[in-house]
């Protein structure tokens, strides 16, 4: 055992002594061009990883373009009605929403500030289930607080709160569980 740990240790400073002389006798252009392509192979590495993350952000960006419903927009819709419809659909991403109550957002100057006409063209352009929009918003509702059914039905359907019609207010309320 003793043998093979000294013949180890010769080997290993053997090895540290040839580098060291091959690296004092090295001249500085062979160094510079050790180091280069050492820069280089590490560059090549890089590259090959930030490809690698590039096709998969695009992998994961098809994928998510082809999850996205497929909404019937006409081609006689105008940009600010295309940007629009495209801001309509990212409002509906995240929250439930009355077709009243997006129209307002989309032309509201605290929202987005289209016309009204142009918001109108959007969201009618898109293939909404208001019912379901009604349910959503009102489980939205009862995460933050309660509400009786009444209650909900009100704030779901008034004109200061969600605008959804009564029918879709009640709907709302009675899948979301605050009606019995």
């Amino acid at each position: 055992m003793k043998t093979r740990g000294k013949a180890f240790l010769v080997f290993f400073v053997g090895m540290i002594i040839s580098s060291l002389i091959f690296d004092a006798t090295m001249s500085d252009e062979e160094k510079a061009q050790a180091q280069a392509a050492a820069v280089k192979d590490a560059e090549k590495e890089k590259a090959v990883e930030v490809q690698e993350e590039v096709s998969e952000v695009l992998t994961q960006a098809e994928t998510k373009q082809e999850e996205l419903p497929a909404e019937p927009v006409g081609e006689s819709l105008t940009r600010p009605q295309l940007n629009a419809v495209r801001s309509a659909e990212n409002y509906l991403s995240f929250t439930g929403f009355s077709r009243d109550g997006l129209i307002q957002q989309l032309s509201s100057s605290a929202g987005d500030g289209y016309d009204v006409a142009d918001a109108t063209v959007a969201v009618d352009s898109l293939n909404v289930d208001w019912n379901e929009q009604a349910v959503r918003s009102a489980k939205q509702y009862l995460e933050l607080t309660g509400f009786s059914c009444s209650g909900l039905v009100e704030q779901l359907s008034s004109s200061a709160g969600s605008k959804y019609t009564v029918d879709q207010a009640r709907y709302g309320a009675q899948q979301a569980g605050a009606c019995s």
